[in-house]
This record gives structure tokens, sequence and C-alpha cells, in this order.
């Protein structure tokens, strides 16, 4: 049966393929299962985004990242302040042209905009998300400042050509790459001389050690939750920025600050926690009754060809994102949040 090619972008077929990448007993994963993934990388990721974006939207707004928060700071200032940071980091400034790699739904790009009054190309590889970044980005008057591009962040230099932007950032994006050291090398070339590259990544820490079985099985999880063809440790993130000749001016893991609140508070679902009165709703969405409500609703939704077959069970793999995160959090595996602010050199060496 030819799959269903839905107006807005998604593909059925990729969305019902999409657990199909991981065993079913995650204990279970081989190495075959892992060079799977990496080779079918745009599939992963399609399939995931296709399934995951409305339910990122529902439980989690525009801005498809972590953050880390202040006492009684509320959800949405916090995810905001954690854009802030990173453009303060990178001195992004007036009229220079920056590169948003992985960019979601634009959510960071229209915040870091109107923040550091700059021009932001959004790079995308995924339809059904870039449809809904330009709608948004009109409804919030910023198309003349924000656009969007469908491409592949692997292939880069052949889609934008060399030393084409002032400066580039990805937000928890770039761990979606085949290989750290391709897509940063791909960000190098289209760095102007002197250009700035900021990333927060997700990384298993330094502690993490895949020896250890619970820990390779808390990585896949992550993996299987988020649609990640493979987690890797932080050390190699740095080597990759290294290796393809970024210089690095700051790095700093900002899950081990001492924050009283953890980043990963929300996902706990313990609406006692809420930090304000209005996240009492974002944080019940992840609740045992909240969860059960909107994943009824979505197999209904689904029975009635309303979504994409394969969506009921993109939204539950949701449910091990969850837990395996707040795992790896408490156990400090896991980070979503290594801050690296690199330099491409002035002049090449030759």
């Amino acid at each position: 049966m030819a799959s269903t090619q839905y107006s807005d972008g998604r593909q059925e077929t990729r969305v019902e393929n999409y657990t199909k990448f991981w065993q079913k007993d995650l204990g279970k994963e081989g190495e075959a299962d892992n060079q799977n993934r990496v080779e079918s990388y745009t599939d992963v990721v399609n399939g995931y985004y296709d399934g995951a974006t409305e339910l990122y939207e529902y439980g989690w707004a525009q801005s498809f990242h972590f953050s880390r928060f202040y006492k009684g700071e509320a959800f949405i200032a916090s995810l905001a302040r954690h854009e802030h940071y990173l453009s303060a980091q990178m001195g992004l400034r007036p009229g220079m042209r920056v590169l948003d790699v992985g960019c979601g739904v634009g959510g960071p790009a229209r915040e870091i905009a109107r923040f550091s009054d700059v021009n932001i190309v959004g790079l995308n590889n995924n339809d059904f998300q870039i449809q809904r970044a330009r709608k948004y980005t009109k409804k919030a008057g910023l198309e003349k400042q924000v656009s969007f591009a469908k491409g592949d962040f692997m292939k880069l230099s052949e889609q934008f050509g060399e030393n084409s932007f002032d400066a580039v950032y990805a937000i928890e994006a770039t761990v979606h790459a085949p290989t750290w050291e391709g897509v940063y090398g791909e960000i190098m070339k289209v760095l102007k001389p002197g250009g700035v590259f900021g990333v927060y990544e997700w990384c298993m820490t330094d502690t993490w050690d895949p020896s250890i079985p619970a820990h390779k099985e808390l990585a896949h999880a992550i993996e299987f939750g988020n649609g990640i063809p493979e987690m890797r440790p932080l050390k190699q993130a740095r080597e990759a920025m290294v290796n393809v000749g970024f210089s690095i001016e700051h790095e700093e893991d900002l899950a081990e600050r001492p924050d009283e609140v953890p980043w990963y508070y929300p996902l706990e679902g313990d609406i006692w926690k809420a930090q304000t009165a209005w996240d009492c709703f974002t944080v019940w969405r992840m609740s045992w009754s909240g969860k059960l409500v909107s994943h009824t609703a979505i197999k209904f939704m689904e029975m009635l060809g309303l979504l994409p077959k394969g969506t009921y069970d993109v939204g539950e793999s949701l449910k091990v994102a969850a837990d395996a995160l707040v795992k790896g959090g408490q156990t400090k595996l896991f980070t979503p949040m290594y801050l690296a602010i690199c330099r491409k050199p002035a002049f090449s060496e030759s």
C-alpha cells in the first residue's frame, strides 16, 4: 500500500517505521543497529519529528530545548533566557547574518532575532516543521528578519557556499548528526573567517561508561525517545570541534551548575514543583494522568485518520524519553546543555 503524503509535508511511512530502527528490548541493542541508524539518520530524524512535532508544541511550546531554572522562574521565561544567554556569549550584534542549524519550528530563531537584532536563516530538513516555522514567523511579523531553508546540515557548504555567515548556532540539534566532525566541519566552512559558532550540545557526560550495561541502555533509551541515531560522550564533541579547526573560547556543562531547581524538573510530572501557577499545567502534561489524557487522544485521532499512522508509537517513545532524561540528569550521566563558544581562525594557515 502506498504511503500517505500529507499536504503539510509529513509522510506516514516514515512515522510508522520510526520505532523499527531500535530493538524492542533496548538492552539487546547491538553495533549493527547503531550503524543502521547512523547511516539512515535522515529517515530516523524525519520519522521522529513528523510524529513528535505537535506533541512537542503541546508540551514544550515552540522552543524545543531544555534550560536552567531560577527559583520562581516561569517555564517560558527560562527558555527565552537560555536563548539570550547563548546569543550574549556569542556576541551577536545587530545586522549580523546568522545560521540556525536544526531550527525546529523557529522558536529560538525568532527570540534571538528580537533579542540581538540579527538576521537569521533557519535550516531544517523536515518539511512539516519548516511550514510551521514560516507560519509562526509571519504571525510574529518577523518574516523580513527570519527566513527558513530546507537542507541537510551535513551539506551546508554545498547549499550556502563557504564563508557565508557571520555566526552559526545550534541548540540541541547537532546531536542528530551521524558524526560531530562532519556537521562541525560543515559549520566551519560556511562561517566567515573570524566567525563564531555557539552550541548547546546533547552528550553523555564523561562519567558515562559504555562498558557498563545500565549506562549503555540509558543512552539507547535517550536515542529511542528523541530521534537520535547515536548518543556520544562530551569529550568526543570537544575533540570534534578542535579537530575541524575551531578554537574553543569558552565551554561549560551548564547542567553542572548547583541550581536549586534542576533542568529536568518539568519532565518529572510533579505539579507541586511547578514554579508558577501557569506552569502547573505544563508540568501536569508530563504526569501519569496528563500522559493518559494526551496519549489516549492521540490514539483516537490516529484511528480516525487525523494523525499519521505511527504517531501513537512515537508518542509512546516520548514516555521512554522523559524517564531516561530524568534518570540521566539525576545520575549526571547525561547533559542537554554542554555549552561551547568556538571561533573560526581569522585567516587560514597555509
